[in-house]
C-alpha cells in the first residue's frame, strides 16, 4: 500500500510540473473586423507546449491552440471573428482574478498583453465592445489543482482528505468570474473547458478526483448561463491506461501534459459543438 502510495504522489506532483506551472488597461489589440471571440484562461488558452517554449518562440508560433483553431471555425454574418486571446501561462482562478499574469510577470510575451488582471481586461473588453463579443471561452483549473497538490508535498492521504475543499474553491472562484463575464456580455456565448486527467500510473486515485472537479465546474457553469466543454472522455476514455494521452498530449514524447497539435485540435471541435457550430 505505501509503495502505491508513493507511485500516486510522485505522479501527481509531476503533473505540477507537466499541466501548466510553467513559468494590462493597455489592451493588446484586435487586427480588424467588428465582432469578436475572446479566449480567456489559462496555458490552455494560450494553446502552451513545452517545446516551442524551450526553443525561445514567440506568442505567434503557438498559432496549433484551440484558441486560433476555434477562431478559425467560428464567424458571423458570413465573416470570421477576430480573436482576441489573453490566455496566460500559469494563470489560476485567484490569479486571474487578482492578477498579475505569472507568465507575463516573469517578463514573457502574451498574445494580446493587458495591464492588471485578466479579468479586469477581459471585463473592460466586453464593455467597450458591448454586443460584438460573440464567443467567450474560459479555461481555468489547472494552476489551481497544481498548487493544491503542491501544498500537501506527496502526501496522498493529503490530497484525497482536501480534495473536496480544492475543488470548491475552484467552483467558487471561477462561478464569481463567470458572473461578471455575463455581466458585462450578457449576448455572448460562454463556454467553459473542463479537465482531463494526465496522472499517468494513478488514474485509481485521480480518475475520481477530475470527474468531481468538471461536474462541480459544469454546475458553477450552467448557473452562470455558460455552457461546458468536458474533454475528460476524449483524453482519458473509459478502460484506457493511458495510449490516448499519448497522442493527445506531449507527454509521452516531450514530457509535457499539454496537449499535442491532435489534442488541440480535439478540443476545438469540443468547443465548437458545445457553442453549436
Amino acid at each position: 500500500m505505501r509503495k502505491y502510495s508513493r507511485l500516486c504522489a510522485t505522479a501527481l506532483a509531476a503533473v505540477v510540473v507537466l499541466i501548466g506551472s510553467t513559468p494590462a488597461p493597455a489592451v493588446g489589440g484586435p487586427s480588424g473586423g467588428d465582432r469578436y471571440y475572446l479566449s480567456l484562461g489559462d496555458s490552455l488558452a494560450f494553446g502552451f507546449q513545452r517545446p516551442k517554449v524551450d526553443a525561445g518562440l514567440p506568442p505567434a508560433a503557438f498559432e496549433t491552440g484551440y484558441s486560433n483553431l476555434l477562431a478559425g471555425r467560428l464567424e458571423h454574418g458570413g465573416r470570421p471573428l477576430t480573436l482576441v486571446n489573453y490566455g496566460c501561462p500559469g494563470e489560476s482562478t485567484t490569479t486571474f482574478a487578482a492578477g498579475p499574469c505569472p507568465w507575463k510577470a516573469a517578463g514573457l510575451p502574451l498574445h494580446d498583453s493587458f495591464i492588471g488582471s485578466q479579468e479586469e481586461a477581459a471585463l473592460t473588453f466586453l464593455r467597450s465592445h458591448r454586443g460584438k463579443v460573440d464567443v467567450v471561452t474560459v479555461s481555468l483549473w489547472g494552476n489551481d489543482a497544481n498548487a493544491f497538490v503542491a501544498s500537501c508535498n506527496g502526501n496522498v492521504q493529503c490530497i484525497v482528505d482536501g480534495a473536496p475543499a480544492a475543488i470548491a474553491g475552484i467552483a467558487s472562484n471561477l462561478a464569481g468570474t463567470l458572473g461578471k463575464i455575463h455581466r458585462s456580455a450578457p449576448d455572448a456565448t460562454v463556454v467553459v473547458l473542463g479537465a482531463y486527467d494526465a496522472n499517468i500510473g494513478a488514474f485509481p486515485l485521480t480518475h475520481p478526483i477530475i470527474r468531481q472537479l468538471n461536474l462541480a465546474m459544469a454546475d458553477a457553469a450552467a448557473a452562470n448561463r455558460a455552457g461546458f466543454a468536458d474533454p475528460f472522455a476524449v483524453f482519458d476514455p473509459d478502460g484506457d491506461t493511458g495510449a490516448a494521452l499519448c497522442v493527445l498530449t506531449l507527454l509521452c514524447s516531450d514530457g509535457d501534459g499539454h496537449p499535442s497539435d491532435a489534442g488541440y485540435l480535439a478540443i476545438a471541435e469540443l468547443l465548437k459543438r458545445q457553442l453549436g457550430h
